[in-house]
């Protein structure tokens, strides 16, 4: 199901939408469908590798293990030659 959302642009963004729409022989539609499902990917990843990063530090926080660049590169290159 799709829903039909407002948004307001400026003259210029409209603008450059359109003509990049032209060159590209898209919609200015498609442009900002393509732009928004981007814009989402990249935050939804950001985001779960910062929720990641934070659960790391806290087990860090609590434990007091941690492996070391030496170690991890040799887990990296044992992991490689599988």
């Amino acid at each position: 199901m799709s829903t039909t959302i407002g948004l307001k642009l400026d003259d210029e963004t409209r603008e450059r939408l359109k003509a990049l729409g032209e060159i590209k022989d898209r919609s200015s539609h498609w442009i900002m469908k393509q732009a928004i499902a981007d814009y989402l990917k990249r935050e939804e990843t950001s985001e779960r590798e910062k929720q990641e990063d934070m659960k790391r530090w806290q087990a860090y926080q609590e434990t007091g293990e941690f492996i070391t660049n030496e170690d991890a590169i040799i887990r990296i290159e044992e992991l490689r030659q599988k």
